[in-house]
């Protein structure tokens, strides 16, 4: 009884936690934004024990890697120029130069660090997203010193120092807990093999949910963060409103160009695909299609809005903020979506996010 129990609790806060955790961040928004010292941390513990589940000898490039890159570098200058152009056709007193600039960070923003987690959860490839993100965060410090510059050009930014700012904010938050879960894994590794045992590195079932636990607290904070940096500010109500949206649109468009070259370009099309039953259950009876469709949504979908918020705020007008702050809203409230979603198909024994 007590076990059935658990495991209905478990599934519910399986389908309902990003939501519940959004409006915990909400309501307490005066508490949990002082918690902020703290995410660093957090997010080191939630990518140590996601590296955990990976061997780094599976990490490969794959070609919808670069697809999604191409397809988020076109789609980020698109984006820009196509709301001034519009924007200034229908409405030429718009603050549009603003809103282009909030609606671009929505696109160039990297790869959320908690992607991999999600897309686990979701039935994805863990050690193809992890690589992805890697990639993608370097990518993204590579490209915004030389492209903010063209849309705001009252601001100077040296090339070097402005990409190792960005570098010094996620690489050692990414390559730290990857290097340590490494270590871990080869410690364990060659103390068996000394002792004449030799063991493959596995997590205990109970390990391999904290990454989940962990976005879910680090998801209060920055609901907390942002709540009142939204009721606390004074912005134009008409910008507001359009960042708002256009972060909905911005969200939606990513997830779905990410899902449709995933499923066009699987990870088949370019050496063996691993996913170990022991690395990520949720993906032991889907396709290669149906496990890159998943993967590369998240890559091109779940951004770290973090860096982006600090990017507008650094580079750009501060009000194009309110863009990558309305995305995190944006894409928690869809990631809630497809996980009560995968756990209702699952509850009927189906497959999974078509």
């Amino acid at each position: 009884m007590i076990v059935e129990i658990m495991m209905h609790f478990r599934r519910f806060i399986d389908r309902y936690a990003l939501i519940i955790a959004m409006l915990i961040g909400f309501l307490g928004h005066q508490w949990f934004r002082h918690l902020d010292a703290c995410m660093p941390l957090l997010i080191f513990l939630m990518l140590f024990f996601t590296f955990c589940k990976i061997n780094p000898l599976d990490l490969r490039l794959r070609v919808w890697h670069w697809i999604v890159l191409v397809t988020q570098l076109l789609l980020t200058a698109g984006v820009y120029w196509g709301v001034l152009a519009i924007g200034n056709r229908l409405w030429p007193i718009g603050d549009w130069h603003v809103i282009a600039q909030g609606l671009m960070v929505c696109v160039i923003m990297p790869t959320a660090t908690a992607a991999p987690i999600i897309a686990g959860k979701l039935g994805g490839s863990i050690q193809n997203l992890t690589t992805f993100s890697l990639l993608s965060n370097i990518i993204t410090a590579l490209i915004v010193p030389a492209f903010f510059p063209i849309v705001n050009p009252s601001i100077e930014i040296a090339f070097l120092p402005a990409m190792w700012h960005i570098l010094r904010r996620v690489v050692p938050l990414l390559l730290g807990p990857f290097i340590a879960a490494w270590l871990v894994r080869l410690g364990y590794e060659s103390y068996f093999r000394y002792k004449g045992m030799p063991r493959s590195f596995t997590f205990s079932s109970t390990l391999a949910s904290m990454p989940f636990y962990l976005w879910i607290c680090l998801l209060v904070i920055l609901m907390g963060k942002i709540t009142y940096t939204l009721l606390n500010e004074s912005y134009s109500g008409y910008t507001i409103g359009i960042l708002c949206f256009g972060a909905l649109i911005t969200c939606l468009l990513q997830y779905a160009l990410g899902r449709w070259i995933g499923f066009r370009f699987p990870a088949s099309s370019h050496g063996a695909d691993y996913c170990d039953v022991l690395i990520n259950p949720e993906a032991a009876n889907y396709s290669i299609n149906k496990k890159s469709c998943i993967t590369a949504g998240q890559a091109f979908g779940q951004k770290n809005t973090a860096l982006g918020v600090w990017m507008a705020q650094m580079y750009l007008n501060p009000l194009a903020a309110i863009g990558p702050a309305a995305y995190i809203i944006w894409q928690n409230l869809f990631n809630s979506w497809q996980l009560w979603y995968a756990g209702k198909a699952r509850s009927k024994g189906q497959d999974t996010i078509d």
